[in-house]
């Protein structure tokens, strides 16, 4: 039997049947039409992925080497799971959403045919997300490092006890705040945690870290924009009674006890996200947000009237 020469990596949501369903037509389609299918082995287990002839079960650790995409299926939790997976391989990441939002999907669950169409002729286009690299330490020594596509939130590890932060950037201190924590973001970040918090929206091609204080009681407490560039720091007032938890979008993190200092700033590896649509940003907006732009009149419906004029 030859190898495949080219070689997708499928990632799912595994707590979903009908993801799970949806993976096994996703890769029938795929090694019908030469191209080969991975997936992480400590998901296929009792999957109908499992039963699909030809599928490779691989280790997470270095699970996309040598595949040309990252396919998911599921909701941006799966799809930041399918950004791990992807990191260090240069695969890009193609998101199918099965979720509610789906902010980093590219395909809706309707969509799934012309999306398998679309890879198996490889018509899509590649862009360059920015990442974050975060250095947690504790008296000097480092106790945790991550990376992180959306955002690094700084919080409070107890509901009942306010968190005392002082954030420095570029080497200089900002404020010092009494708050449920901090947000660090990247621009594609800035309609995930950060949106909530109070952040603005920030379109992907804008080079910028966003800083955003949660809850925080202080005259000043507004979301900050800085170069990225900058070098972003967090540390957990020493004199504090209560500690902290670093997070790395949601997914990875470490306690921090008074007096931890949190490093951020832009990793030199960004995500790279296929893309399907030539639609621009703005229209993600309007779609995911179900924004109302009723009674627009913009030049193409100008035109379109000027050449279509009404009887």
């Amino acid at each position: 039997m030859t190898t495949p020469s080219r070689r997708v990596l499928l990632v799912t949501h595994v707590g979903r049947p009908e993801a799970q369903q949806l993976a096994a037509e996703v890769a029938s389609r795929l090694l019908a039409s030469g191209i080969g299918v991975a997936a992480p082995a400590d998901e296929l287990d009792g999957t109908p992925l499992a039963a699909v002839g030809g599928v490779e079960a691989v280790a997470h650790d270095g699970a996309a080497q040598g595949c040309e995409l990252v396919v998911v299926l599921g909701g941006d939790g799966t799809i930041l799971r399918g950004a791990e997976l992807s990191r260090g391989s240069g695969a890009p990441v193609l998101g199918v959403n099965l979720g509610h939002v789906g902010f980093l999907a590219e395909a809706e669950r309707e969509d799934i045919d012309a999306t398998v169409e679309r890879i198996c002729a490889q018509d899509y286009t590649v862009e360059e997300r920015t990442t974050l690299e975060v250095v947690a330490r504790e008296d000097g020594h480092v106790v945790f490092e991550s990376w992180a596509l959306n955002e690094v939130t700084v919080e409070k590890a107890s509901r009942e006890r306010m968190l005392e932060l002082t954030v420095e950037i570029d080497g200089r201190p900002l404020s010092t705040w009494g708050c449920d924590g901090v947000v660090m973001a990247t621009p594609t970040g800035s309609t995930a945690y950060a949106f909530s918090a109070g952040g603005p929206v920030v379109w992907p091609d804008v080079e910028a870290l966003l800083v955003v204080p949660i809850s925080a009681h202080a005259l000043f407490s507004r979301p900050v924009l800085v170069g990225p560039n900058s070098r972003l720091v967090v540390e957990v007032v020493r004199d504090t009674a209560a500690g902290g938890v670093v997070w790395c979008d949601g997914r990875r993190a470490v306690g921090l006890p008074p007096g931890a200092r949190i490093e951020v700033q832009r990793s030199s590896e960004p995500v790279r996200l296929a893309r399907l649509s030539a639609g621009g940003f703005t229209d993600r907006l309007v779609e995911k947000f179900a924004l109302p732009v009723q009674g627009w009149r913009g030049a193409a419906r100008r035109q379109q009237a000027e050449e279509d004029p009404a009887p």
